[in-house]
């Protein structure tokens, strides 16, 4: 998509007087400590936190109302104006275009600062952000929000190399024996001559057959320690004798290995603590009510392995069972155009580890993209237990079942 390079005057005057615009910052003048608030303003332009795509305009000239100061615009306040591209003080350099302008009848100097293509950008070694008329440091989210804003440009994250790893971290009997059977079918799978590494690479497990540099993917699916190279890869289990995690422990367990295995040991420790219960007074036909129906767990939990961040964070996927309850959290909050707001509703899905979501597929580990929630909420209602419940804050996703009644 190609950008706006600049603005028309008319288009400059506008924004002049827009107050709480979010793509303008207007100074008096250059002196003082504009030179710093206004490097720090062109580096929020450039993060384009907001997501506009589209430029922010500095003003040097300009009073704070808009109007104009009265400033004389000289080639040497120009130059210095160009020079933030290359003084070092931001990185990556951002792209601008320095001009003196007529604006309201008065000279102005305008600095128009394209969003950068792979943020985040840093002046002297600090995110600055701006959210309206806000100029301020990057929070963590607001960092891990610029990261994921790279990603659409460049490379998913998933499938991204991971440098310090070698071919030789992936199993490769694992690849050939459980997941290529399931990807392909028998007939493509036995004619299929290509080498390890042109399979490895077409399933993007590295990230070329001719630079085979296991890729995050490749690891979470196949890697032989995938901790090493990914901290948070794992669930940590705990069963709770209580309803507060201050209670006694009765079982813990912190599982690691590949998504699969991750995911298999957890179906294991949640059915060896579900228990049933059997109704045979209420009707003819006996009835089985279980303390949790294990689809919905399975759907809850597996959502959260394939939907969080592994980026940025070394913390676990968590599952604390407690008495009354299961506790399910998924480090990474809503991604996309899935927001708090529409969570969970019908039809609304995006994915930060597409390419996971895909290998999950592959092992039937998930049938439907898009429906687990849905599976799970309708599971709990057969069950006669209440609908899980969500938390949606922007770094976590936290979701409670309840036991059934």
């Amino acid at each position: 998509m190609s950008l706006k390079m600049s603005y028309s005057d008319q288009e400059l005057e506008v924004m002049l007087d827009d107050l709480e615009s979010d793509l303008v910052e207007r100074k008096e003048s250059w002196a003082g400590d504009a030179p710093d608030k206004g490097r720090q303003a062109v580096c929020a332009f450039a993060n384009d936190l907001p997501d506009r795509r589209k430029p922010g305009v500095l003003f040097v000239g300009a009073r704070d109302d808009g109007t104009p100061a009265g400033l004389t615009v000289t080639d040497e306040l120009l130059l210095t104006l160009a020079d933030i591209k290359y003084d070092g003080n931001t990185l990556p350099s951002p792209t601008l275009i320095v001009q003196k302008r007529i604006l309201k009848g008065a000279d102005m100097a305008v600095v128009t600062v394209q969003p950068a293509d792979a943020p985040p950008v840093r002046y002297k070694g600090r995110m600055w952000v701006r959210t309206g008329p806000r100029r301020g440091l990057a929070t963590a989210q607001e960092e891990r929000i610029l990261n994921e804003k790279r990603r659409y440009r460049d490379a998913p994250f998933d499938i991204q190399p991971v440098p310090s790893a070698t071919l030789h971290d992936l199993n490769r009997l694992q690849f050939e024996q459980e997941y290529l059977p399931n990807a392909l079918a028998p007939d493509i799978l036995a004619a299929n001559d290509r080498s390890y590494e042109q399979r490895l690479s077409a399933c993007r497990m590295i990230a070329a057959a001719e630079d085979p540099i296991p890729t995050i993917l490749g690891l979470l699916m196949l890697g032989r320690r995938p901790t090493h190279f990914i901290p948070g890869a794992s669930i940590l289990f705990l069963r709770i004798d209580g309803a507060e995690l201050s209670d006694a422990i009765i079982d813990a367990a912190e599982i690691d290995g590949t998504v699969s295995q991750m995911v298999r040991a957890l179906d294991d420790k949640m059915k060896s603590h579900n228990r049933v219960r059997v109704d045979i007074t209420s009707g003819r036909i006996e009835k089985r009510m279980y303390d949790y129906p294990l689809t919905a767990l399975e759907q809850l939990t597996r959502n959260a392995v394939m939907h969080r961040t592994y980026e940025g964070t070394n913390a676990p996927v968590r599952v604390s069972w407690f008495n009354d309850r299961v506790e399910i959290i998924s480090p990474g909050g809503p991604f996309g155009e899935v927001t708090a707001d529409n969570f969970g509703k019908p039809g609304i899905v995006d994915y930060r580890n597409r390419h996971l979501a895909e290998a999950m597929k592959v092992y039937g580990l998930v049938q439907r993209f898009g429906v687990g929630i849905r599976l799970a909420q309708s599971a709990l209602a057969k069950n006669g237990s209440p609908p899980a419940e969500f938390e949606v804050q922007p770094t976590v996703v936290f979701c409670i079942v309840r036991k059934s009644r």
